[in-house]
């Protein structure tokens, strides 16, 4: 028998680096995510070196802000699931897109044949339609983009709402007159 364990964010502890090389770092970053910035930075920088050399004033910026980003926004917690971190959905979405959904049979008694996975082409229909859209949208703003602005509605509407509540006894009423009996047929 499997036990699953709950932890929820009042057990959720990790340790902060406070100080790194003499630098004060406050309340202190989160570890893991110094440990997963220093690996990213790692790759990106040394695939970049080996591609291209090493970095002008210009490109510099393309070796070190990517990872900085990524390891920044990665490591904040998702607004999905409060126990994730956004790479991992980030991750879990790339899975999806090249390996796809492989369902579990029978309580994972058996795997699945290649007949159950849902195709590439099922996968990547809906997400590749809006990306074709936004791509086809921005070129026709771009290409009606003009020195003159286009005004393509009128002057905003000013609305007066006004809520109203009525009780059962008005509804009631309401019905009576409207020609319905209490139980809500014809009269």
């Amino acid at each position: 028998m499997r036990t699953g364990t709950t932890y929820t964010r009042h057990f959720d502890i990790e340790t902060r680096q406070h100080e790194l090389l003499g630098l004060d770092l406050g309340e202190g970053a989160p570890r893991r995510a110094l440990v997963m910035g220093l690996v990213l930075y790692l790759v990106w920088t040394g695939g970049l070196l080996l591609l291209f050399g090493l970095p002008s004033q210009v490109s510099f910026t393309l070796y070190f802000l990517p990872p900085l980003l990524v390891a920044v926004i990665g490591t904040q917690r998702s607004r999905k699931s409060d126990r994730r971190w956004n790479i991992t959905y980030w991750a879990l979405g790339v899975r999806y897109l090249a390996l796809g959904h492989r369902p579990i049979v029978c309580g994972g008694r058996r795997s699945a044949s290649r007949v159950e996975w849902i195709p590439r082409r099922a996968r990547w229909g809906t997400k590749g339609d809006a990306l074709r859209r936004e791509s086809v949208r921005r070129r026709r703003e771009y290409e009606m983009d003009t020195e003159t602005p286009v005004i393509v509605a009128g002057a905003p509407i000013a609305l007066d709402a006004r809520p109203r509540l009525y009780g059962p006894d008005a509804v009631y009423r309401a019905r009576q007159r409207g020609g319905r009996t209490s139980t809500g047929g014809a009269a």
